[in-house]
């Protein structure tokens, strides 16, 4: 359970957690910094605040194993996209593209939601032309992107990469058998939403809801 900052004032009187790691005297990054800041964030609803503090300390902060740099500027591009300040999440999504190394998400997605938002369709569209054309890897990916594609009435296209997410899953737990795939469920219940918006029968993958 995450902690506001207010919960320790005797052994932290006046620093804030996302100040608390150091690295000489430069401020560390952490997962439990960022929690924190949106955890705050959550409850206050100063989100464009958040983001700027999570700009700053993705830029000064010294990266670390626990938290790399491109997913500091991914979790800022995030607190601005919440605030509706699209321009300053592509600048903090672009940035962690070039940082690059592991994310939770592949930083395309956001970044081509935030262009949407800007109008600026052509880019936005180019970037899932990328996706497409490097492979659908990921399952959390293809959730993301038909959850973007919903969103912009493209069911056709949604489909499609809800069902390549689905199929992934289903690949592993075929090469792992006691394996789990949490994202499995929730590919299943887009892809069944979707095709019922389309007017689609049920078919073998959406009878998979019922197991």
């Amino acid at each position: 359970m995450l902690l506001s900052r207010s919960h320790h004032p005797a052994q932290f009187p006046s620093t804030p957690p996302f100040l608390r790691g150091y690295r000489g005297d430069v401020a560390e990054l952490t997962r439990e910094q960022f929690d924190s800041i949106e955890f705050d964030a959550a409850a206050s609803g100063e989100h464009a605040a958040a983001a700027a503090t999570m700009t700053e300390l993705a830029t000064t902060g010294a990266e670390t194993t626990d938290m790399p740099r491109a997913e500091a500027f991914l979790r800022a591009g995030e607190q601005w996209l919440l605030a509706d300040r699209p321009a300053q999440a592509v600048t903090g999504f672009r940035r962690a593209l070039t940082y690059g190394g592991p994310a939770f998400v592949d930083p395309l997605v956001p970044l081509a939601r935030a262009l949407f938002l800007l109008g600026r369709e052509f880019e936005a569209q180019a970037l899932l032309s990328r996706l497409k054309v490097e492979g659908r890897r990921d399952s959390r990916t293809c959730d993301l992107v038909a959850e973007l594609l919903v969103e912009r009435s493209e069911l056709t296209s949604a489909l499609e990469w809800a069902t390549a997410g689905v199929e992934l899953c289903l690949a592993r737990m075929a090469d792992q058998p006691a394996g789990e795939e949490p994202e499995l469920k929730l590919l299943l219940r887009l892809r069944y939403r979707i095709r019922n918006d389309l007017g689609l029968p049920e078919d073998s993958y959406d009878a998979l809801l019922d197991l």
